[in-house]
């Protein structure tokens, strides 16, 4: 009997369209970002020759634009016109005045509009700090996950028990999962929350103690795994129960902090970022109870637990909260309501309803029983419909915005964080297929996945909230090139590293279904985890300019100003005039 063709499989044919779908809109960037490069050089080109005849200015010509200058400034006396008599609208003809100062059929966003900071010192301060512990976390844990990936094709380079792949490995995933995205969210969470609600927020102190608990679980966490102390269980569940707890309580200080808000809310309704951020909240305290609480802990009960935990983990906490954060910024970043609240709330509806029954497709021909698994597959076909939804309201919203892409530093990670979600939840769908499953899983295609969506999907989108929020927070902008070269280092990092591991994985699945010896493929996959380790070195780059950009967000910006009023002009050559 002839063998199957690879290529003739619906999965592999899908995952196939997915990344074709990434690559498109990765090109449409790049073409977008070429235009606005290209308009900025021909503005510095007429910036500097407008200079250069600003300071050949003969006196006669400073003559006239003085002149003009005071024509422009003119005021006329209030009296002027009217004689002694105060101005008067006793028939009452004007009913409105307003002071326009910029044309406004153009759909121009003005930027001090967007710095306006709407929150208490105190509040933004708390914001910071949760931002800035969080960025401290990504550091940390992506050094850890960088110099795990070095290990695969240097294992020999030091053999220092603290820092052995088995130690590293959980230490990267356990601080970038509830260090770096549980510390940003939340904090994110503090802003969004009390805006949409219209009220202050419930309590600063809590919002403290909530950081301090968080902060300390992960550090306590990272040094007990490194040591070698670990739950022994399964993946995300690697802290202790004490560690584990103690973060569980930080996160229920924040929750209590957060549903006051919204209880005490001044308007009538609850806009859906609260519902999905409420939502995010509850569930994940009760993920930690559910993977914690060891009376369902016993052979194939631990499996079912496991699936639940490490699924409902990403989806119900991660991608709940992000999804909300969503909801409000990306309207607020376009200048424009979001497409469709009923896709949002039919979006929010079938991800509880599906997302809840998906654990145990990571368990395809496993000792769990059939029914569970198809229900797993049937649920995991049934997240296209959330997915769907989501994706299309988000890109939706763009309409009549899509040109904003070619010059905001912040859209393009809007933009392929959307991308990665349809096309990293899609292929999650495609991987619970029971060929699939038996080809990729347990192979690198599986962390291929992996960070295709909490890199792709929820580290974008965390990206774009901080470049969207911090500037209003603190009223000063990142150095746009810097943040254009974070944004290309971490998506052809993380395209190099997901397209490595997928061709890799898939290779190495298909010797595993010949029955070839394990071995085979170790030595397959070598080349591949070079190419991890060099695509896992763009992504780290990019996060050190991250960081960079967050510290320069506290600094004064420069601006390039083309004179053009006579004032401008007078002010410029008087300032050639004295360097």
């Amino acid at each position: 009997m002839a063998e199957p063709s690879l290529f003739g499989q619906t999965g592999i044919q899908i995952t196939l369209a997915l990344m074709l779908i990434i690559i498109i809109a990765g090109l449409i960037i790049v073409v977008l970002k070429f235009l606005s490069i290209y308009s900025n050089i021909l503005r510095q080109r007429e910036s500097s020759e407008i200079r250069k005849k600003i300071k050949d200015l003969n006196p006669e010509e400073l003559n006239e634009y003085e002149k003009r200058e005071k024509e422009l400034n003119f005021e006329q006396e209030q009296n002027q016109l009217s004689g002694n008599h105060s101005p008067a609208d006793e028939k009452g003809v004007i009913r409105n005045i307003n002071s326009v100062e910029e044309f406004r059929f153009f759909p121009i966003k003005r930027r001090t509009s967007s710095f306006l900071n709407y929150v208490s010192p105190e509040l933004t301060k708390l914001i910071l700090w949760f931002l800035g512990t969080a960025i401290l976390w990504l550091i940390i844990g992506t050094t850890f996950g960088l110099y795990a990936g070095i290990k695969y094709v240097a294992p020999d380079v030091e053999h220092t028990s603290w820092l052995s792949f088995g130690r590293l490995r959980p230490a990267h995933t356990n601080a970038v999962f509830w260090g770096w995205a549980s510390l940003a969210m939340v904090g994110l969470s503090y802003y969004v929350v009390t805006r949409v609600s219209n009220v202050e927020n419930h309590s600063i102190r809590q919002g403290y103690v909530s950081l301090v608990l968080i902060n300390a679980a992960v550090l306590a966490g990272t040094i007990s795994l490194l040591a070698g102390i670990n739950n022994g269980g399964g993946e995300y569940r690697e802290y202790i129960w004490p560690i584990m707890i103690t973060f569980g309580i930080g996160v229920a200080v924040s929750t209590h902090n957060l549903f006051k808000p919204v209880a005490k809310r001044t308007v009538k309704e609850i806009y859906i970022s609260n519902w999905y951020i409420i939502s995010g909240f509850m569930f994940v305290v009760i993920v930690i109870l559910v993977g914690y609480i060891p009376v369902w802990q016993d052979g194939v009960g631990e499996t079912i637990t496991q699936g639940y935990y490490m699924h409902q983990a990403i989806g119900m906490w991660f991608m709940m909260i992000n999804l909300g954060l969503m909801y409000y910024f990306l309207p607020q970043q376009l200048n424009k309501p979001i497409y469709s609240y009923s896709l949002g709330a039919l979006a929010f509806w079938t991800h509880i309803l599906f997302y809840t029954l998906i654990g145990t497709h990571h368990f395809i021909f496993s000792s769990i029983p059939w029914r569970l698994q198809t229900t797993a597959i049937i649920a995991s076909v049934g997240m296209l419909i959330p997915v769907a939804a989501g994706t299309t309201n988000f890109l939706l919203t763009f309409n009549g915005a899509w040109y904003q892409l070619k010059t905001s530093y912040t859209l393009p990670f809007y933009f392929m964080a959307i991308i990665f979600y349809f096309t990293g939840s899609f292929q999650g769908t495609v991987e619970a297929f029971r060929y699939t499953n038996l080809l990729w899983h347990f192979t690198d295609f599986t962390v291929s996945h992996s960070h295709l969506t909490m890199y792709g999907i929820i580290t974008f989108m965390l990206w774009a909230f901080c470049y969207t929020l911090i500037p209003r927070l603190t009223g000063k902008e990142p150095p746009k090139l810097l943040v254009g070269i974070h944004f290309w280092l971490a998506l052809i990092g993380l395209l190099i590293y997901v397209i490595a591991l997928m061709i890799g994985g898939t290779q190495t699945g298909m010797m595993w279904m010949k029955k070839k010896p394990f071995i085979d493929g170790v030595i397959n996959m070598f080349p591949f985890w070079l190419w991890r380790a060099i695509g896992g070195t763009f992504m780290w780059i990019s996060h050190l300019i991250f960081a960079y950009n967050f510290y320069r967000m506290i600094t004064k910006k420069q601006e390039i100003i083309i004179p053009r009023t006579p004032a401008e002009i007078l002010a410029a050559k008087r300032q050639l005039g004295n360097t």
